[in-house]
């Protein structure tokens, strides 16, 4: 059994991987990197893939019985094709299963609207392989809001557009063990999951945030164009358009579904109290 990662050395990539390695060993795991260099300290076989690059894909599935496809960052527009090149090489390699990480989201009503069809049309193209297949649809991660507290802090709160939307925050901790249930297992195929956890507001984030880092945080609600402009300025165009309209779906209920993750894994999602606290624990370790 080979079990090929993609993306293996971004931060969801080597959550899975190390996920992998305790389950069935390091050597049945390989790491695909654009910059395999990057990607040594996983201490796993490593080969080089670019998704803009049918041949290296050609060449880094050989072999390989399961690949995981982690979603591409580039423009939604460019993702498409970038995706049916693994999914093409999938094929010639005669690789067995094919795992996908999409996304949770609404496809029409807001700026993150283009991520979301992007991940549609991969979900797509993947059932339509003959491979055998299945499908996460992540939600938040939580840990970017956790790596921004010390701005929350010195701004006295967590601004956004999102308002009383609830957010059904997962963490690549959780997502990890849900993917390598699902690379493992048969019983998964030809299932879509939403990897979701536990619905919250920002008020209710915030509170949480000052009962584990004894902070004083409340949650200030800003209109979506407000929010729009100061993300635009502070992360450029690209970023800032997503990122506002991934807040714009929180306030409009996209992110508020029910979650199969306990489908998945045979566990319920850890709360966002749990998430949290494992995630300070992990940083000091």
């Amino acid at each position: 059994m080979k079990i090929a990662v993609t993306s293996a050395n971004g931060k969801l990539g080597t959550a899975i991987v190390q996920q992998l390695i305790s389950k069935i060993g390091r050597e049945h795991i390989i790491g695909i990197a654009r910059s395999p260099e990057k990607a040594k300290h996983l201490g796993i076989t490593i080969r080089k893939g670019d998704y803009n690059s049918r041949e290296q894909f050609n060449k880094a599935l050989e072999g390989v019985n399961c690949v995981l496809l982690i979603s591409g960052m580039d423009d939604p527009e460019k993702r498409i094709q970038q995706h049916r090149n693994v999914i093409e090489a999938a094929k010639q390699n005669s690789v067995q299963k094919i795992v996908y990480t999409s996304i949770i989201g609404d496809e029409n009503n807001n700026a993150f609207s283009p991520v979301v069809q992007s991940n549609r049309q991969t979900e797509r193209d993947i059932t339509a392989s003959g491979l055998q297949w299945s499908i996460g649809r992540n939600g938040i991660y939580i840990e970017p809001d956790i790596e921004y507290i010390d701005t929350y802090v010195k701004e006295g709160s967590i601004t956004n557009c999102a308002g009383d939307g609830k957010c059904t925050y997962t963490s690549r901790k959780e997502l990890s063990y849900a993917y390598s249930e699902m690379l493992l297992s048969k019983k998964h195929n030809s299932e879509i999951y939403n990897l979701v956890g536990n619905p919250i507001t920002q008020t209710e984030l915030a509170n949480l945030f000052n009962k584990i880092y004894d902070t004083n945080l409340s949650y200030t609600p800003v209109s979506i164009e407000a929010y729009e402009k100061d993300r635009k300025e502070a992360l450029g165009d690209f970023i800032g358009t997503i990122i506002a309209g991934i807040y714009q779906g929180i306030k409009n209920g996209a992110n508020n579904v029910i979650s199969d993750y306990e489908k998945a894994t045979g566990r319920p999602h850890k709360s966002p109290l749990e998430m949290i606290k494992e995630i300070k624990l992990d940083s000091k370790n």
